[in-house]
Parts: structure tokens; sequence; C-alpha cells
């Protein structure tokens, strides 16, 4: 029976693709060695994420929920090089990973409108524990808010560029001269908890 209309679902998936969208737009106006240059000392870096969204969005919302929708995800095979699905390779085009996400997207919200939010899976590296479509909705809304949370910070450390959605910034208004101003106050507030503190604070 299907459940198109389903209104859980669809709260659910309103939260789901606005975090899909932020994670793409972190994406946008910027070059290929932007897009994919390790930012950390573990190699996290923008175009990695996107993939190993896609990779786990598709693992929990359609494969554990027993179908196929025809998407090839080598780097989450059993076997894959560590951390493969956190990086691209320089034969992996940007936009080839953008719509991969994308028909990720279709197969998991054509699964889960399918099946409703009391219909169950098993998530095999769970320990084959079986879990409704709901649970697995909530883990990846948590999954992939948080991965944007990490591209809102490597973007913001490439380039200045900030905001939550290109619709809903999320931001107070000010300027270049304003923000620098607030980065002082924070620096100055920050140094003076921990010369309370006794604390060595460097520079």
């Amino acid at each position: 029976m299907a459940h198109e209309a389903d209104p859980e679902i669809e709260l659910h998936l309103g939260y789901l693709q606005r975090a899909r969208e932020a994670l793409l737009w972190k994406l946008e106006g910027i070059g290929e060695y932007d897009a994919r240059r390790p930012l950390t000392p573990t190699g996290t870096n923008l175009l990695g994420i996107v993939k190993h969204v896609a990779g786990t969005e598709y693992g929990y919302l359609t494969e554990c929920l027993g179908r196929d929708g025809g998407i090839a995800l080598p780097w989450m095979a059993e076997g894959a090089a560590n951390n493969a699905d956190m990086w691209a390779t320089a034969e992996e085009r940007r936009e080839d990973v953008v719509e991969l996400y994308r028909r990720v997207w279709r197969s998991d919200d054509a699964v889960v409108r399918e099946l409703g939010p009391d219909a169950t899976g098993a998530v095999p590296w769970w320990g084959g524990e079986v879990v409704t479509v709901r649970r697995l909705l909530v883990h990846m809304i948590a999954e992939t808010h948080r991965h944007a949370g990490h591209a809102d910070i490597l973007r913001e450390t490439l380039d200045g560029a900030a905001g939550m959605r290109a619709d809903a910034m999320n931001l107070p208004p000010g300027d270049a001269a304003w923000w620098r101003g607030h980065v002082a106050e924070v620096e100055a507030a920050a140094r003076a908890a921990a010369v309370a503190a006794g604390e060595h604070v460097p520079g």
C-alpha cells in the first residue's frame, strides 16, 4: 500500500531535504581544488562529505529497507579502502558525485513514501537490529544536518562564505567591519576568562 501523502513521512523528508540542499550549497562558487582539498588533520573535505552522505543515506533508506535503486557505491562495499567514501579521486567528477546524491534522494524518497513510517528494515552494521522507517529517517536527518554543519565550517574557513541555507542565512546583519569587531570581542572575552582561570594565553 502506498503512503505518498503520509504527513509524518512528508514532515521528515522536508527536514532531510533542507539538510541535503544546504550541504550541496556549500559546493557552489568554489573551484575543484577547494571542493576537494583536505581542511582538517583527518582529511575532511567538502566533496568527500557529499560522497559520504550519499552512500550512507542510500544504505539506510534504500538497502536497509530491502530495496535496490540500481545505484552502485563501490566505496561503500566490503573490502573498500578505509575512508574511500570521504574523498573524491581525481577521476571522479564533482558533477557526477552531486548527481549521484540526487539519484539517492529520489530512490530513498520513493522507498519511504511507499512503505510508510511503521514499516521495518534491518541495519546490518547495528547487529541486524530491526528498525522502523521512522527511526531510519530521524537517524538520517541527524546525520545529514551534522555533516552540513561540518560543511558550514569548512566553507567559512575556505573563503569566509557563511550561512545556513541560501534562502535562510540565519546570521545577524553586519558588514565586514562589524564581523571584525564581533570576533575581536569574542577573542577578548576568551582571553579574559583564560587569565581568570590561571591559564597561559598564547600571543
